[in-house]
Formats: C-alpha cells, structure tokens, sequence
C-alpha cells in the first residue's frame, strides 16, 4: 500500500468515525426529542422514539446548511486542520458523550464537539488555530439558548392557562387536547433537534474534505465524490448519510437521560410538555436560520425548567438542575483536554 493509499484509507476511517458520533449524538439526545411526551405519558417509550427519529430525518428536506458551513470554516482555520485534528476532536467528543450517557448526565453533544475540535486544533497550532469572531455567537448562546428556551416554556404556559380559564374549558377537555397537540409539539422539536445537530456532523467532514482535498484530486469512480475544492457547499450524501444516522441513533434512544430529562427536573402533564416543546423549537429553529450551533439539550432543558416555575419556583427541582448546569459548564474544557491528549496520541502514532 502507498503512503497515498494509507492516507485515504485513513480518511475514510475518520469519516465513519464522524458518522459514528452522528449516531452517537442522536443516541445520547434522543431524550431532547422524546422526554417530555414520554413524562407525560402522551407516547410509549418506544413510540416516542420512532416518531422522533422520523422527524430528525425530516430536517433535511426543511432545513438548510448555515450550521454545518459556520463549523466547517467558521470556527477552526481550515489552513492547520488535518486528519488527526478531526480524529482526535470526534474522539474527545465521542469519549465525554459515553462517560455522561453512563452516568445519565444530559449534557450538549454539541458542545462536545466543539470543545473536541478546539481541543484537538489548539494541541496541533495553539489558540492561534481558533477563529475569535466563530466562537462569539456560539459562546453566546451556550448562555442563552436555555435562558430563551426558559422564557418561552414560561410565556407560552401562561398564554396557554389564560386562554383555557377565558373560555371555561374544563380539566379533562384540556388534557385531551393537548395530549393531541403535544404530537405535534414533539415532532416540531425533532425537526428542529435534527435540522441543528446533524448539521455539526456535516460541518467536520466538510472541514475535513476541504482540508485534505489533494488526495482526492483527479480520483475516479465513487472517490471522485470526496472530492471537495472548499467549505461553501456540503455534499448530498454527507447530508443524507448525516440525517439517516442521527436518526438511528435517536431509535436507539437514550432511556437514562429520558428519566432525568422528563420526570425529575419538573413534572410535567401533556400542557407543560406542548409549552416546552414549542418554546424549544422555536429557540432552536432560530439559532439554526442564523447558523448557530446550538445545544438543543440546553434549550429543552430551560423550557422544561420555564414551564415548571409558572406553577411556583418550588414545583422546579433545582438540584437536579443545577447538576444538569454543572455539566454544561464542564462539557467544552473536559471535551478539549480528552481530544488534545487524543491528538497527541494520533500525531506519534499515525500522523500529524
């Protein structure tokens, strides 16, 4: 085998690495989709799961690709990525997202990934390699996507109990018919959970086929379409293959971050569960236009904690809470240091 040859074969291995914590990810988030239909009893576990995955995979006929163009040219500086910085990020990623799936800690995948790629990056050419105006929304909103998707889990609740008081409906007419609507509420949040977190996945192939696009130039039969001149377009099949794994991911499910998600945090009945879902969609849904990587485990998790505090700030338990808070603050700089220790390791056995 040539060093040519080797150095393909070694790219190819990194791309199903990708498509691995695509699957990964929608394992570890299925409870962003599924929790609170799940808390409220609205769907099965099982069912839930099903419907999430299919409007994961959904996203790729609505949404477009603004995230997955900010994470592969926005973020890192393409000119130092190489084989190893993507492999090293994704394994980093891949690492921190079983140790919190284990011990049933919902923290961002998202987030995961970005520290892992920073991480890996930053060991290779220092914070020289990171792009300061990239990281400004997205550091952002690790701040204010739960705190958008709390005011609108609240607002939402509040106008949804002043219109069914107005009209007199009575307790159990409300609960049908928003065992009903939260159907739809679910399946409005996977679309959008699958629109913003399949696209990272696409963004680190792209940034990892631009890099190396010289040892696909020239390249004929199915290696032709590894071949990609710059960061401006994503392939369709990185697209496809992107959205089919999140989605199998998410059948899978992630039953221990379901308990802590739908249950624990707040109780929740099929009007909590619409309020929540819905301000979460729509939090995500505009982070995603804009080409944000958000974390949809924040925003959910904020919506839940909005619906809960409309009844009193008591109904919300807190130290569940604030442990969720912990590990977001902790998921960037451990992702980071796992996936530069994982470079390094790559750069004295494989490759630079």
């Amino acid at each position: 085998m040539t060093s040519v040859d080797a150095n393909v074969l070694y790219i190819l291995v990194i791309i199903g690495v990708a498509f691995a914590f695509d699957f990964i990810n929608g394992f570890h988030d299925s409870a962003n989709s599924i929790a609170t239909v799940v808390g409220t009893r609205v769907l099965s576990p099982v069912k839930a799961v099903f419907w999430a995955a299919f409007f994961n995979f959904a996203a790729l006929f609505v949404v477009g690709t603004a995230v997955a163009k900010t994470l592969g040219k926005g973020m890192i500086d393409v000119n130092i990525v190489t084989p190893s910085v993507v492999m090293g990020g994704l394994l980093g990623a891949i690492i921190w997202n079983l140790i919190t799936w284990y011990y049933g800690i919902p923290s961002s995948s998202s987030h995961a990934l970005l520290g892992g790629y920073a991480g890996a990056a930053v060991a290779k050419a220092g914070f020289g390699a990171i792009i300061p105006g990239g990281w400004v929304k997205t550091i952002l909103f690790i701040f204010l996507s739960p705190l958008i998707g709390m005011a609108l889990g609240w607002l939402l609740m509040l106008i949804v109990l002043w219109v069914f008081h107005k009209s007199n409906s009575s307790a159990g007419f409300a609960d049908r018919f928003f065992r009903v609507a939260q159907l739809a509420s679910s399946a409005v949040f996977s679309l959008s959970h699958g629109g913003n977190d399949a696209q990272k996945t696409m963004g680190i192939i792209v940034g990892l086929l631009v890099s190396s696009n010289a040892a696909f130039a020239g390249q004929q039969g199915w290696m032709r379409h590894l071949y990609l001149p710059n960061a401006d377009h994503v392939p369709l099949w990185v697209e496809l293959l992107a959205y089919t794994m999140i989605s199998l991911g998410t059948l899978f499910g992630g039953w221990r971050i379901v308990h802590t998600m739908g249950t624990r945090i707040t109780r929740l009945r099929p009007v909590g569960g619409f309020a929540a879902e819905t301000g979460g969609a729509m939090s995500i849904f505009i982070a995603t236009y804009f080409g944000i990587p958000v974390s949809t485990t924040h925003t959910i998790t904020g919506a839940i904690v909005g619906v809960g505090a409309t009844r009193r700030l008591s109904a919300v338990r807190w130290n569940i809470a604030g442990r969720i808070v912990w590990a977001w603050f902790l998921t960037i700089p451990a992702a980071f240091g796992i996936s530069a220790l994982c470079y390094l390791l790559l750069r004295v056995t494989i490759a630079p």
